[in-house]
């Protein structure tokens, strides 16, 4: 019997290391935009000591269930998942027997890869509306959209939902905390056919935690527990959500941080003469001829970003921390793009 091989892993932002074998220094010495997580990480709680011996209680995580259903607006209690990544591996087992799956496209490339692993026919659609015409029972939208920044509004996904009951309607909200006016958090669980996952590393710049929740009628959310098992969520993970869906006062400021870094950054794209063909409020994608050229350029000095194979003369750059980083990615730009001086 022939052999199969498993399908290559995809290339996601935050490789240092391998940025680092290929074009040297320390870690110290880069400036990392290649990710949409947060520069800025909310302050963190000291965590009881026996915390790490012991296995998190069913308390706890319904506790903290309860606090992200009044920090993201949901009207059912969600499920904790050790990352939204883990959620999207177990998505194809919601409808096994589906026929095809519509992925409104170019999007965050492990849907794609996780519904082909499960042997589900995937289309690749550029709109809701194109979605509509497919004969998928699955459909999947990212809100805002990573890489580009697509936006679609709230009333547009709603009408969608409550129009298309058949089919089974994903939306990855992961870059929504700044957002809202687009969350589809609050029909989760009244709409039967909705899910809506949430990412809590990103905003909170804390991705290392692995910590989402995923927003759907209970019945959807019982298949994913029992795929997932139980304490797939640590208790620190735990214990540091309900810190933070309990300090308002620390997440305005976080999004103040958030809003000034945004700001900067396009700034010094501007003052690039770089064109910027997308954003949320986390990243920027950004039109440069060759995507993967210029992202080695910058490599060259130290600066890393992303490219795209779907979208070959795009990059996305995270947000600055700082000012003295704003001003090194404007100048390295500037000498990598000279035509943009």
């Amino acid at each position: 019997m022939a052999m199969t091989h498993p399908p290559e892993p995809i290339a996601h932002g935050g490789a240092l290391s391998e940025a680092i074998a290929k074009h040297g220094g320390e870690p110290s010495q880069w400036l990392d935009l290649s990710t949409g997580i947060s520069p800025f990480s909310l302050p963190l709680p000291e965590l009881a000591k026996n915390m790490w011996r012991r296995l998190p209680e069913m308390a706890e995580a319904s506790r903290v269930g309860e606090k992200a259903m009044k920090y993201y607006g949901g009207s059912v209690l969600p499920l904790a998942v050790p990352g939204t990544q883990a959620a999207i591996q177990l998505l194809p087992f919601l409808r096994p027997d589906t026929g095809e799956v519509a992925i409104v496209s170019p999007t965050y490339g492990e849907y794609e890869k996780s519904f082909r692993r499960a042997g589900i026919e995937v289309d690749l659609v550029s709109t809701l509306d194109a979605a509509a015409a497919t004969r998928a029972g699955i459909v999947v939208l990212a809100n805002p959209n990573n890489p580009d920044g697509r936006e679609t509004m709230r009333d547009d996904v709603f009408g969608f939902v409550r129009t298309q009951r058949h089919r089974l309607v994903i939306v990855d909200e992961a870059f929504a905390d700044l957002r809202r006016d687009l969350s589809m958090v609050g029909a989760a669980g009244m709409e039967p056919n909705l899910i809506v996952l949430r990412s809590f590393g990103k905003f909170f710049g804390l991705a290392g935690l692995r910590l989402g929740f995923v927003f759907a009628e209970p019945g959807l959310n019982r298949i994913l527990a029992d795929r997932i098992g139980p304490w797939a969520v640590s208790g620190p993970a735990l214990a540091i959500a309900d810190h933070a869906f309990s300090r308002m006062d620390l997440v305005s400021e976080l999004r103040e941080r958030i809003d000034k870094a945004h700001g900067q950054t396009r700034s010094a794209l501007n003052m690039a003469g770089v064109s910027i063909v997308g954003e949320t409020p986390l990243f920027f994608c950004c039109e440069v001829g060759d995507g993967e050229e210029v992202r080695d350029a910058l490599a060259s000095h130290q600066v890393l970003v992303r490219s795209f194979e779907h979208s070959p003369s795009h990059i996305r750059i995270g947000l600055v921390p700082d000012d003295l980083s704003a001003v090194r990615l404007r100048e390295t730009l500037r000498l990598v793009l000279p035509r943009s001086a």
